[in-house]
């Protein structure tokens, strides 16, 4: 069974307005986000919930400035739910966590590289979902891992291999 129907994501857009031209829907980011879960988990996960904000540069920059110590403004910021102590597991409803997207950034890096926007948008959707499941590209052996899994999944939903210069 597909866990698309088990995937709740609140989508919230802190852009500027007018700067939402290019955003995907609700459904579109649901279905990536089922589609790397389905991929890359390790064990059966019931009703997840993932949070998508989708910002503008300043607010990417802040948080790649405050957590990874890190200037400028980056795509994609994953942000695993970790559990408060002394509430019991199963009262804690089965968040993977928070995506942080920057749509400018997306927007500019798929012009850059010359990739189809929405392909892009759901490369991003795959990648920072596959980071809440606990998947990284810190060294050769884990990037290996993590790219031919979002290339596997990119095929599968019908997009090219996100990793292929154009």
């Amino acid at each position: 069974m597909s866990m698309a129907e088990n995937v709740i994501v609140d989508v919230q857009l802190a852009l500027d307005e007018g700067s939402a031209v290019n955003i995907p829907g609700t459904k579109q980011i649901q279905q990536w986000a089922a589609a790397a879960i389905d991929a890359g988990r390790q064990k059966k996960i019931d009703d997840v919930q993932i949070t998508v904000r989708i910002v503008e540069e300043k607010e990417i920059c802040q948080l790649n400035k405050n957590f990874r110590h890190k200037a400028g403004a980056t795509n994609v910021l994953s942000f695993p739910f970790v559990p408060p102590q002394g509430i019991p597991a199963d009262e804690i409803f089965n968040s993977l966590g928070d995506l942080v997207i920057c749509a400018a950034v997306v927007e500019k890096e798929a012009s850059d590289q010359g990739k189809n926007n929405i392909a892009h948008w759901a490369h991003m959707i795959i990648h920072g979902t596959l980071h809440l499941l606990g998947y990284d590209h810190q060294d050769n052996g884990e990037a290996f891992d993590m790219e031919s899994l979002e290339k596997r999944i990119m095929l599968e939903l019908g997009f090219p291999d996100p990793y292929k210069e154009i």
